[in-house]
């Protein structure tokens, strides 16, 4: 039987023909339907429209949405959920004056996070990260993409993998998992990158690729981490395995990782929180979507991804959390929704539209969910009462989110 919403104030990001993502000026369209109803039917949204078609058929479930707005889950296409402990202490390194790269450079950061993962339990691992991910799926979460990266090791990387396959296989929500070893050079490696790096290409990306543990891979492409060349050799070596390419790109500096990722078409480049003109030019009439991350920029106060002048270049753009324990320990997606409207100048209607169907192309999950659209998965955010969906991103300090459902099903986890 299916279920019906009735009385919905406003149905957001209705897409009745399929599209994969907007860009450039179509971003600040977002299709809604005023008092709406909606149908689900074996997790899948079947029909909607005007409460005047509302059809008169029996239902399972009749949800009363009177003054509640209904939009599609959120979907972050950059995670790192899958981590040991934390990095507390380094937070207050950085409230007395230390940078996020002088704390890398004493061993902290992602160093500091690969030791305690090393030290942990597959296990004990995975009950750290269902909390985080039970987190962010009452938050709205719907679609979420989580990266290794924190292991460093074979043996440490397979962990991390093995563990986001066990959270895909218990949860509701989309998840995809991406093969990030070129995150850091280990300590072990210090001096001699190029023998870490054939440790990945000949030892792990096999192992990985015979268990079947990474849709995509990443790698991060920053003066003192890796290469552009660097990049290009994992990116490639990657696809020899049917990797898809995705690559963490100027952070903190520009160096010319964007053209790699385009070149080797990448599906996403996250961070951009510099950008050159020659970076949005490379950009332009590509495949690739750029991800910006606001909710690091504002806990490392660094500069943020510069929206408008990309948005008004024509391109698209996707939201994310990048929630990871030592830049972003925060998997709220309503934040950086809002993150993005009050810093970066988004409008709502940007915004939105930059966490949902964007983020789900960021995903290669644009056939599944980020829309309002019959036969997608019914991953669904069911507002409080609210005045407009501008509100939500108003209302930053706030959580307007009365229930989510997954696959039709309400979340009580």
């Amino acid at each position: 039987m299916a279920t019906l919403f009735k009385n919905i104030k406003e149905l957001i990001q209705v897409r009745t023909e399929p599209i994969p993502f907007v860009a450039g000026k179509a971003m600040s369209e977002l299709p809604t339907i005023k008092n709406a109803f909606l149908v689900v039917e074996n997790g899948l949204i079947l029909d909607f429209g005007t409460m005047a078609s509302c059809p008169k058929a029996a239902f399972s479930e009749v949800i009363d949405a009177t003054g509640k707005m209904i939009l599609p889950s959120w979907c972050d296409s950059h995670t790192h959920i899958v981590y040991a402990g934390n990095r507390e202490g380094e937070f207050v390194d950085r409230i007395k004056g230390l940078s996020y790269e002088d704390i890398a450079a004493n061993g902290g950061g992602i160093l500091n996070s690969a030791k305690k993962l090393q030290d942990t339990s597959e296990e004990e691992l995975y009950q750290q990260s269902k909390e985080r991910l039970e987190d962010v799926i009452k938050l709205g979460t719907g679609a979420i993409e989580i990266k290794s990266g924190y292991g460093l090791t074979t043996e440490a990387e397979l962990k991390m993998l093995r563990v986001i396959k066990r959270l895909k296989e218990n949860y509701p929500i989309e998840v995809k998992a991406t093969f990030l070893g070129a995150h850091a050079v280990p300590t072990e490696y210090k001096g001699n990158k190029d023998a870490y790096l054939k440790l990945l290409v000949e030892d792990t990306l096999p192992k990985i690729a015979k268990e079947n543990l990474a849709e995509y891979i990443d790698v991060f492409c920053e003066t003192g981490y890796f290469s552009v060349a660097d990049a290009e050799l994992i990116l490639k070596e990657g696809k020899k395995y049917g990797l898809i390419p995705k690559i963490h790109v100027n952070q903190f500096t520009a160096i010319g990782g964007i053209q790699a990722g385009v070149n080797h078409n990448a599906l996403s480049v996250d961070h951009l929180e510099v950008m050159r003109d020659e970076d949005i030019e490379a950009l332009k009439s590509t495949d690739t979507m750029p991800v910006s991350l606001p909710s690091c920029s504002y806990f490392l106060s660094i500069p943020y991804t510069p929206a408008r002048n990309m948005i008004d270049a024509g391109l698209p753009l996707a939201l994310a959390t990048d929630y990871n324990p030592g830049s972003t320990p925060s998997g709220n997606m309503n934040f950086v929704v809002a993150t993005a409207c009050i810093k970066m100048k988004m409008t709502p209607e940007e915004a939105i539209n930059a966490a949902t169907l964007n983020g789900a192309y960021a995903m290669g999950l644009e056939g599944k969910v980020g829309s309002i659209t019959k036969g997608k998965q019914a991953n669904l955010i069911l507002t409080k009462p609210i005045n407009s969906y501008g509100f939500i991103l108003y209302s930053f300090g706030a959580n307007q989110i009365e229930k989510v459902y997954l696959k039709g099903k309400e979340i009580s986890i």
